[in-house]
């Protein structure tokens, strides 16, 4: 069987060391051509040797040279800036792109991915909340099959195999509620990030951690279920299931619904989108029902976690609006992530700027890159304003 041959965009975060612990399990199956990472260089040398990898991008470009000399008794290539990014994903020796970048910085090369034809297994929701119509229809265009690499999605994508063409009537996606789900709202306002970054289930990244916090995480998964399964947002659902072992459930026209269950292991869907269509073994913790006893479900409180509906209501207006949820979240959480606003100042933040965002109905790409580019301009002089407040 010939390899699949791997890039992996943003190698050096959750995903992407996950990523490569799938592919350590299946060296006769994978191999890997090419890494991204932000600035972790040295992370990402290690990880270059060990899997002899072809090419490499640092898109810090200050990380260009400690990168190069980590590497220079290597045949690997070393590369700098974004621009490089674009230009090997569509490498003839690339097969699968893995986008795992982590915000709105994955849209550029994930297009450039989708242009050239490539797999995508994509784990960047950003790409999808903020350019969903753009991406979608570039994908069918170039033949460009997108497999979900979230593991609601990659639930929803596995049980929508058994419907054999059977209309669906609702999609639910199901949400761990994070770690303040059972607060108050006054408890929840003077959380800080390190109650915040303690996830209850998951392992994930800084910021995807605090957007599970706020539960926009979420609201960006609804908006990317639009997109990847042709779904209006009156059909999907969101439900508060605290175990995390149902990932999510398909709802059928005569009420029958079919689930996705699973350990909260997130390398059961990315050895699932990269090894597509063939089920491999993986050497997770499998599920045992006698151990889990029960299983709970609640619906979720939008009161306490607002974000979840400002995605919907950024759904439902369309056009360039969940771009600017996007980008007004991502400077947001960064600011929170380093103490400079409260808990509901991302939220707060996200829902002024969707209001005053100057509305595009139908975008274009270079109107998405515009809108994100003014709304985190307008969103840094919140945070500022915010900031002096408190």
């Amino acid at each position: 069987m010939e390899k699949r041959r791997i890039a992996i965009l943003g190698s050096t975060g959750s995903i992407g060391r996950q990523t490569l612990d799938v592919i350590r399990e299946h060296p006769d199956r994978f191999e890997v051509e090419l890494l991204t990472c932000r600035g972790n260089w040295a992370l990402m040398a290690a990880q270059a040797r060990e899997f002899d990898v072809n090419n490499v991008v640092i898109c810090d470009k200050s990380g260009y040279l400690p990168l190069s000399q980590a590497l220079e008794d290597t045949d690997t290539k070393v590369f700098a800036g974004i621009d490089s990014v674009c230009d090997l994903v569509a490498s003839d020796r690339v097969d699968i792109v893995v986008a795992a970048m982590v915000g709105f910085s994955g849209l550029a090369p994930t297009i450039s991915a989708i242009k050239a034809g490539k797999v995508i297994a994509l784990a960047n929701k950003e790409t999808l909340v903020a350019a969903g119509s753009i991406v979608t229809a570039l994908s069918k265009q170039h033949n460009a099959p997108i497999l979900p690499v979230d593991s609601e999605h990659s639930a929803i994508f596995q049980c929508l195999m058994a419907s054999q063409g059977n209309a669906i009537s609702k999609i639910h996606l199901t949400a761990s509620g994070g770690p303040f789900r059972t607060w108050g709202k006054e408890r929840i306002a003077k959380a800080t990030k390190d109650m915040a970054l303690q996830h209850p289930n998951w392992n994930m990244g800084a910021k995807i951690t605090i957007d599970s916090a706020t539960m926009m995480n979420k609201g960006f998964e609804v908006i990317e279920a639009r997109w990847l399964f042709d779904m209006p947002a009156e059909g999907i659902n969101v439900v508060v299931h605290p175990e995390s072992v149902i990932h999510s459930m398909v709802e059928f026209e005569d009420g029958a619904v079919i689930a996705q269950m699973a350990s909260p292991d997130m390398r059961e869907p990315i050895q699932f989108a990269i090894g597509f269509p063939e089920r491999m073994t993986l050497g997770n913790k499998k599920l045992d029902f006698t151990a889990l006893g029960s299983i709970s479900f609640y619906a979720p409180d939008t009161d306490r976690f607002p974000a979840l509906q400002l995605a919907y209501d950024a759904l439902g207006r369309g056009g360039n609006v969940p771009c600017a949820l996007n980008a007004a979240n991502e400077v947001a959480v960064e600011a929170y992530l380093h103490d400079r606003i409260p808990f509901y100042g991302i939220s707060d933040i996200a829902a002024e700027c969707i209001a005053e965002v100057p509305f595009i109905k139908d975008p274009s790409l270079d109107d998405i890159f515009s809108t994100d580019k003014e709304i985190r301009t307008m969103a840094i002089r919140k945070v500022e304003a915010l900031e002096k407040k408190i």
